[in-house]
């Protein structure tokens, strides 16, 4: 009996021992080495290509892997003491790549480029049919002008031009395969450099523009693109503020449209019918209070021509802007979300907003910081639109306090919005987030559905 279990404690003991054995070995199993070549110059086309050419010390077969990577992504350290020439780094990887097809490439400098070089390099990526291309090009000691190579192209779907570029493109070029445009606070050679570039794109749908803070170069651009369907305009002004600008738009199938800064004078040649989507962030500077009025009208004029929209957010602006002019008569029929940054001035504006849009179905408000100074500038007046809210099913306060015209417009939300299925108010202060709740429960309400939550 002793020899038997000691033979039957001996044998489960080998038994324990090759599993133990088993699932180590398991363990250690390179799974990355035996997936395809192709998979896993997928997963290094995710890293920037100075990491993706660490891989190489791994094994021999990943020794060569990072140079079949059908996308190349560069950029020297400005923060490093001794940084390596970044002219060398470039001609090297463009000399060892071998994929036949480079996808991307990507270029980001921050000291001084080299015409000759940049040009070269340009040439030789447009050889390998590069699709998406990307510069930038900041901190450097002066501008660099965008090589004319770049506009010689037919392959390119993607450009990005960022900092210290200057564009002047040629008067006779096309990019027969750009569909997305993206410049961001470049510098212009003249007036007609912006507007000759896009004439030369005639299948363009995304169109991107950061201006530079001091309009280097240009005041006035012509967006004619008949295809376009996005577009987003974005400017920061410096201080003291530059000469104003102006955008003259002609994009009759334009479906997205998104704006952020101090804005300029915005021209419309075609109604935006086709629009569904609009941002409006407005961030004007001081220079703002000795032009109030004629800002005030730009602000109400862009508002209405986006009355096409189905989801429309809108941060209107500080109080010097918004106390003029009116969206009368604009009507948004298609409007079914709305999304609106109240401050203490411009109330009035949700309110007349409120009154125009008999389809809205979600309400969004996110509430900027107030200035206790100038509470006289609540203006948001009597609520006596009775049924403009009869389909709206949910509503958001982003940063509800229970001020005194706060708690009116959630009591006018609550009376108003007979389908409200969902009303959700988030605070800064949890410690009253219980009494705040009971109260809220406790003003009478059209909708028996109506579920409200404090966060």
């Amino acid at each position: 009996m002793d020899m038997a279990n000691s033979g039957t404690h001996h044998q489960s003991d080998s038994k324990r021992k090759k599993v133990e054995l088993s699932q180590d070995a398991v363990v250690s199993i390179d799974r990355i080495s035996n997936l395809s070549d192709s998979l896993i110059c997928h997963i290094l086309s995710f890293l920037p290509t100075k990491e993706a050419v660490v891989t190489s010390i791994l094994s021999n077969r990943w020794k060569t892997l990072w140079t079949l990577v059908p996308k190349i992504n560069l950029e020297n350290n400005r923060f490093q003491k001794i940084p390596l020439s970044l002219t060398h780094i470039v001609y090297r990887v463009l000399a060892l790549h071998r994929a036949p097809l480079l996808r991307n490439f990507s270029l980001t400098s921050y000291s001084p480029c080299d015409p000759f070089h940049l040009d070269t390099w340009i040439h030789t990526v447009i050889g390998r049919k590069v699709q998406q291309l990307r510069l930038h090009f900041s901190h450097s000691k002066k501008l660099v002008k965008l090589p004319r190579t770049v506009f010689t192209c037919k392959t390119i779907v993607i450009l990005e031009l960022i900092d210290d570029i200057v564009l002047d493109p040629p008067s006779n070029f096309q990019f027969p395969s750009l569909k997305i445009l993206c410049l961001c606070e470049i510098a212009y050679k003249s007036e007609d450099s912006f507007s000759n570039l896009l004439s030369g794109c005639p299948v363009l749908e995304d169109l991107r523009v950061k201006l530079r803070e001091d309009l280097d170069g240009a005041t006035n651009f012509k967006i004619i693109v008949p295809t376009l369907k996005l577009l987003g305009i974005e400017f920061i002004p410096g201080y003291p503020r530059p000469h104003d600008y102006k955008f003259e738009i002609y994009s009759p199938v334009l479906e997205n449209f998104r704006f952020c800064g101090d804005l300029g004078n915005l021209v419309f040649i075609e109604k935006l019918t086709k629009v569904v989507d609009a941002e409006v962030g407005i961030y004007a500077g001081h220079w703002v209070l000795e032009n109030g009025l004629h800002y005030g009208a730009r602000i109400f004029k862009l508002v209405r021509e986006l009355n096409c929209s189905k989801f429309l957010s809108i941060c209107p602006g500080q109080k010097e802007c918004l106390c003029f002019d009116s969206i009368y008569p604009s009507m948004y029929q298609n409007l079914v979300r709305l999304e609106f940054g109240v401050n203490l001035s411009n109330w009035h504006v949700l309110k007349a907003l409120l009154l125009v849009a008999p389809n809205l179905k979600v309400l969004v408000l996110d509430k900027n910081d107030y200035d206790e100074e100038d509470n006289r500038l609540c203006c948001i007046g009597r609520l006596d639109g009775s049924g403009c809210l009869s389909l709206l099913t949910a509503f958001s306060f982003n940063g509800y306090e229970e001020l005194e015209h706060e708690a009116e417009f959630v009591k006018y939300v609550l009376n108003e919005a007979r389908l409200l299925n969902a009303m959700t108010i988030k605070i800064y202060d949890k410690n009253f987030k219980e009494s705040l709740l009971q109260r809220l429960s406790m003003i009478p309400r059209q909708s028996t559905k109506c579920v409200i939550t404090v966060e």
